[in-house]
């Protein structure tokens, strides 16, 4: 099925209007046009009349005035009495008004016959046209510019008529993906703020949504994680009670699935937490001292696999943002270096300074991730080939992409030159 595309309002009205008042300027400029060459025959056709009927009674030695104008006098008989002007004039005159070629020159003759002589007057036709030309040109002109200002007019008033509509599209597209707040009704035309509100109600419902769904897991963590830590603790009493005997391997197998199913309904509360949780705020969060909390927490599992987890010599920067959330980050990123790297490797965390951001640098020696995989690893439950004997489940790298979105920041995925395995690189708004 065909997709219908849109079509701008702004653009269709002022195309419409614009044409209009463009095909209806060109229309009476050439109205225009014509009738001056009309008018400017008919003023040079009366100037030869008039210039014949001055020599009608004058001797044979007119005065000036004559400029532009080539005349000849006959009299009784077709004797010439006078003749003038820069053309020639033809031998056989045609009474009244006609258009000649003497010598390669286009003339208009008039010819004025009387009872005792006959005047002939003649203009340039070329040149006479070309006067009439730039008359013409004096009345289309102020209709073409009139034209002009009136586009500019209507151009002005549709664009101002139409900026709180753009207004209100550059407010709804500079917004982050979660603010659900209302948007402002001033300002708009009638026909607009039925729209405005309906979306403004739509907002409110979706965030009634998500502050439903936020509730729901606030109930869930608790209603799921104590179920299963009481499981857990029966497990291992379990364990212990039927120690040497093969009930005590079932059950440890058991505890170890407790324990996975554990993680992975705190790791999805938390990734749907990050997801529901408003943009991060503006509060500085010291890089070091984070980081060094988290491993102290990662050290035991980091010491259990033989893995050397250490911090990169870096100056002491902060960050904008939500400490807490800040913590899940560099924790899931560290956890699932030393998830996936061999026993005996070695695992890496630094920052630096980028001005306005902060680089924060994870680098481990393991196995790395192929090109091809890496943006697809980014989203929840995907694993890397060969890691399906790892422990997890797939949802590290998403819980931390999602808190890197919720800082404005970035997070890539790359090869570690350094240690051979994978490089995740996260960029942070820098903070004082």
């Amino acid at each position: 099925m065909r997709q219908a595309t849109g079509h701008s309002l702004r653009g269709r009205l002022l195309g419409l209007m614009l044409a209009a008042i463009a095909v209806t300027s060109a229309l009476q400029a050439a109205g225009a046009w014509r009738t001056a060459l009309r008018n400017a025959d008919a003023l040079f056709d009366a100037q030869l009349q008039v210039v014949a009927q001055s020599l009608e009674h004058v001797g044979t030695a007119p005065g000036g005035g004559l400029s532009g104008f080539a005349v000849r006098i006959f009299g009784p008989g077709g004797v010439l009495l006078f003749e003038a002007g820069p053309m020639r004039l033809p031998q056989r005159p045609v009474i009244g008004f006609s258009d000649v070629v003497q010598d390669g020159v286009h003339l208009r003759v008039y010819t004025l016959q009387t009872a005792d002589r006959t005047v002939q007057v003649a203009q340039d036709l070329d040149a006479r046209r070309a006067r009439a030309r730039a008359m013409a040109w004096s009345s289309a002109l102020p209709v073409i510019g009139l034209g002009l200002l009136l586009m500019a007019a209507v151009w002005f008033v549709i664009d101002r008529s139409l900026a709180p509509v753009e207004r209100m599209r550059r407010q709804v597209a500079a917004r982050e993906a979660d603010d659900l707040s209302p948007l402002p009704e001033d300002g708009l035309p009638q026909e607009v703020r039925p729209l405005l509100h309906d979306l403004n109600l739509l907002f409110a419902r979706v965030r009634e949504a998500i502050d439903a769904r936020q509730q729901f897991l606030n109930q869930a963590a608790h209603e799921l994680r104590s179920p299963l830590a009481a499981l857990r603790l029966q497990v291992q009493a379990l364990r212990r009670r039927a120690q040497g005997s093969e009930l005590a391997t079932q059950a440890q197998v058991l505890e170890a699935g407790v324990a996975r199913a554990a993680a992975l309904v705190s790791q999805l509360l938390a990734l749907a937490r990050e997801e529901a949780l408003p943009p991060a705020g503006d509060a500085v969060v010291p890089l070091e001292p984070a980081c060094r909390e988290v491993i102290g927490d990662l050290l035991p599992l980091a010491q259990s696999r033989r893995i050397d987890l250490g911090l990169q010599p870096s100056p002491p920067l902060h960050v904008r943002g939500d400490a807490p959330s800040l913590q899940v980050l560099l924790r899931n990123l560290l956890d699932n270096a030393i998830k996936y790297t061999p026993e005996g490797g070695r695992v890496d965390i630094g920052w630096e300074d980028r001005g306005e951001r902060t680089t924060i640098t994870v680098e481990d020696s393991g196995p790395g991730i192929a090109a091809a995989d890496r943006e697809r690893l980014l989203a929840a439950f995907e694993r890397g080939a060969g890691t399906a004997d790892a422990p997890g489940s797939g949802l590290g790298l998403a819980i931390a992409s999602a808190v890197v979105r919720r800082h404005g920041g970035a997070m890539s995925l790359g090869e570690s030159s350094r240690l051979g395995g994978l490089r995740v690189t996260v960029s942070l708004p820098s903070a004082p």
